[in-house]
């Protein structure tokens, strides 16, 4: 789970400076304290789509760490989610971290057989990123900063691995520990902080390809194959009262569009339709003394699915349409 990155307010705020000054530090502050604002699976980020940036660190040397909280309300059918996240940086160009993903059981009153057991156990996740382009390189206001990197996830149980039911297994005809519990993402994206637009309101723009086999961000489990999908999000930056900030913004991330699941026949196959995900979510930064982000967000995910393979006449609702998100994030 933006994008939300701090701004160093009480500077904006001195009405003296020059246009120029009053651009540089605009644009320094932006930089510094998005550092501190992790997303849902630990890169320095959105809510879960990733940005560009790296949290802040020496040019020869490794910074110091940012941890976050980040909680999903899933719903009734898929649960609920926590994650907990430490993410560090090195020479102000790689960052590397780790999330523990932890599930917490739904009850599934929206459908004619009971899917929650279908979501189990935790997720471990590694994030790396390196940054290959800073932004406005070669002194100049137009170059976006532009960054690779890699998620992976491991012990991904969720979608039927390790459900111990043997007959909802037989009510979707699937077969329960034969599919990989691992999934990844491997992406590119750019981010630029446009002062031009609006001179007391900076926008952020962010886009990204990522190749992905992971359904949700593996909260679906596994896709069928590799492919690639669009991310990409944008916001405004406010000052707000008490010398605090506060970050409108959206993002949109596009799912594969099918799950995968081994089919008790043992055929894999690709069901039900997943559609592009979205966030709205207002970021607060409470005071520019303390590297602290308060995140609280709306996810738009999946709702109506499809049908069982068995059970073409009922319709799987994954009641994961404005689900409440929140988030901390703090840089020591």
């Amino acid at each position: 789970m933006l994008p939300f990155f701090s701004l160093h307010h009480e500077l904006v705020q001195r009405r003296s400076l020059s246009a120029p000054v009053l651009l540089f530090t605009l644009l320094f502050a932006i930089h510094a304290a998005n550092a501190q604002s992790l997303g849902w699976e630990g890169p320095t980020g959105v809510f879960v789509t990733p940005l560009a940036s790296t949290a802040a660190s020496p040019a020869n040397g490794a910074g110091k760490a940012v941890v976050a909280f980040h909680f999903l309300n899933g719903g009734p059918v898929i649960g609920n989610f926590s994650t907990l996240s430490v993410t560090e940086c090195v020479a102000g160009r790689l960052e590397f971290g780790y999330t523990g993903e932890f599930h917490g059981g739904g009850s599934d009153h929206v459908n004619a057989v009971n899917l929650s057991p279908l979501w189990t156990g935790e997720i471990n996740i590694l994030h790396a990123k390196v940054n290959l382009i800073p932004e406005n390189a070669g002194k100049t206001k137009w170059v976006p900063a532009i960054s690779v990197g890699a998620i992976g996830r491991f012990t991904d149980n969720n979608v039927g691995d390790g459900v111990n039911s043997g007959a909802l297994h037989s009510a979707l005809s699937i077969t329960s520990g034969v599919q990989s519990t691992k999934n990844a993402d491997f992406y590119l994206v750019g981010t630029k902080v446009v002062t031009q637009i609006t001179k007391k309101v900076p926008w952020l723009f962010s886009a990204g390809l990522r190749g992905t086999n992971a359904s949700l961000w593996g909260l679906g489990g596994n896709a069928p194959d590799m492919t690639m999908r669009g991310f990409g999000a944008l916001a405004w930056v406010f000052t707000g009262p008490g010398k605090s900030t506060i970050i409108l913004g959206s993002e949109i991330a596009q799912q594969p569009k099918n799950l995968l699941v081994t089919l008790n026949s043992g055929a894999r196959a690709g069901v039900f339709d997943i559609p592009t995900s979205e966030v709205y979510a207002v970021r607060v930064v409470p005071s520019p003394k303390c590297k602290l982000n308060a995140d609280f967000g709306v996810l738009q995910a999946a709702g109506n699915i499809g049908s069982s393979p068995t059970l073409p006449s009922v319709p799987v609702n994954l009641s994961a349409r404005a689900r409440i998100a929140f988030a901390l994030s703090y840089g020591f």
